[in-house]
């Protein structure tokens, strides 16, 4: 007579979960069972074992080591006696933590973190970084605002390759939106080449209305490219919006680090994070030969970043395409914009963390 073959080993959730604690996230030390980022977690027959299925949520779509962490997942639960069978399913949720907050400041519910882009002087680049972090963020997944409060030079509308007004729908303004990114500028609401000459308070107002009065759907991040310097309007601004942090952009020169320094000081003076340091023009890289020329010095910003305690995000090099897209208005951030992109994003995680409780399990 034959008998059925019994199965040898029972999987249970436990073990599972147990297996999956061995992931450590690399920019939040813990794993990601404390974490929260196992759900759904299933266990049904298959064959003479066990099918394990689970979803691994991660707190960004820009996370830097998806295809690592879907690889573990599956080589740690694989290697439980009784499996048979591992399904996997990847998603995201960007997480949020309570910014430092000011009295009178902007309510944005529907807006999981408010990033500043700013710089301690003009012409170093800080709007096309924007405009190229924001498309690269929507390209990972993510749903992504920019605002361009840039007062007197708004350049994010041509960088963006958007000229039409703004429309107004039950007494809100409908943000444009181009390349999967919803956009709102003053550019939208002013005469092409007529200047602006506004004074602090009539600086701080605008923006405000930019913030408050926009219908912005919800998003995970919301880009502010601040105006240039560390003036007035950059300060009122920084005080009047509810940041989850700052990236600074800078060039490699002396004389602009040092400025870009006076900036990160005046953010931390805010108690604002610093999420990280950009250098722009980092260097040139002749077509024929391949050789790199610091045309404007270089290492500078990573420097700065170490001597402050600053991550350094990324070197963008001095790149004619660059420049030829955003003129033309068709942004187009390759690998360079995209792992700058991953990293911000990982510092916005890690700073959301401090406020993630470990998950009971």
């Amino acid at each position: 007579m034959l008998f059925k073959k019994e199965r040898q080993e029972t999987v249970t959730e436990e073990a599972v979960l147990q297996a999956l604690r061995q992931i450590i996230d690399p920019d939040l030390h813990r794993d990601i069972v404390s974490l929260g980022m196992i759900k759904d977690l299933s266990i049904e027959p298959h064959g003479d074992g066990s099918a394990v299925n689970f979803t691994f949520e991660l707190t960004t779509p820009a996370c830097p080591v998806r295809d690592r962490f879907q690889r573990q997942a599956e080589e740690v639960v694989s290697a439980i006696p009784g499996v048979t069978a591992v399904t996997v399913t990847m998603s995201a949720n960007v997480r949020t933590a309570a910014p430092h907050r000011n009295q009178g400041q902007v309510e944005l519910p529907s807006v999981k973190n408010v990033i500043a882009i700013a710089s301690g002087k003009g012409g170093v680049g800080k709007s096309t970084v924007a405009s190229n972090l924001a498309v690269a963020l929507a390209g990972s997944g993510a749903s992504i605002g920019l605002v361009d409060a840039d007062i007197y030079g708004p350049s994010v509308p041509m960088m963006m390759g958007v000229t039409k007004g703004v429309q107004a729908e039950n007494g809100r303004l409908i943000p444009n939106e181009a390349y999967g990114v919803r956009l709102m500028s003053l550019g939208f609401m002013t005469e092409a080449g007529r200047p602006v000459v506004w004074r602090g308070p009539m600086v701080g107002q605008a923006v405000r209305q930019m913030l408050a009065d926009v219908n912005w759907g919800e998003l995970d991040y919301l880009l502010v490219d601040l105006p240039p310097g560390t003036g007035d309007a950059s300060l009122t601004l920084a005080q009047s919006i509810p940041l989850s942090g700052v990236v600074v952009v800078t060039t490699p020169q002396d004389v602009a680090l040092g400025i870009a320094t006076k900036a990160l000081t005046m953010f931390r003076n805010l108690q604002v994070p610093i999420l990280g340091i950009i250098e722009n023009m980092s260097y040139f890289e002749c077509p024929n030969c391949h050789e790199q020329h610091h045309i404007f010095s270089h290492g500078g910003g990573q420097e700065a970043g170490t001597a402050l305690h600053v991550p350094f995000l990324g070197e963008v090099p001095l790149d004619i395409g660059i420049r030829e897209r955003g003129d033309a208005g068709r942004p187009e951030p390759g690998p360079i914009f995209e792992s700058i992109a991953r990293k911000l994003a990982a510092q916005v995680s890690i700073r959301n963390s401090l406020s993630i409780p470990l998950a009971v399990r």
